[in-house]
């Protein structure tokens, strides 16, 4: 387990960008991302995940000589972390999709996809 100073505790922080290319032609892309937050109490760690998700906005020109720009939305989620233990759960999610078989197979293509490239890295 990872000690921490007196009165700080772990937060797992979920930040929401949206990925603008060009003029708005392309498929709309956002990027998740889950950030570890070290602070002393929940608006601490909301203030910090928020200071660093401002941060993390960039912008660049790709092959195609357009601009792209990756703009923070939000701080999507926030929950403290009990411990960093081995099979430790730091997030969790709920969903409930339209078409349960559609998400399990979905979700079981994604697993073999990790396994194979496992497998060939090896």
């Amino acid at each position: 387990m990872t000690k921490l100073p007196e009165g700080m505790n772990w937060y797992l922080a979920k930040l929401v960008y949206q990925i603008v290319t060009g003029e708005g032609r392309h498929m709309p892309q956002f990027d998740i991302q889950y950030r570890l937050i070290r602070a002393e109490d929940t608006s601490w760690a909301l203030e910090k995940a928020q200071i660093l998700g401002k941060m993390g906005e960039t912008s660049f020109s790709n092959v195609k000589n357009e601009l792209v720009r990756w703009k923070f939305l939000a701080v999507e989620d926030i929950s403290r972390i009990a411990s960093l233990d081995d099979g430790e759960q730091v997030y969790g999610q709920i969903v409930e999709p339209g078409d349960p078989g559609e998400y399990v197979a979905m979700t079981r293509a994604k697993a073999r996809r990790i396994l194979e490239a496992r497998a060939i890295g090896e």
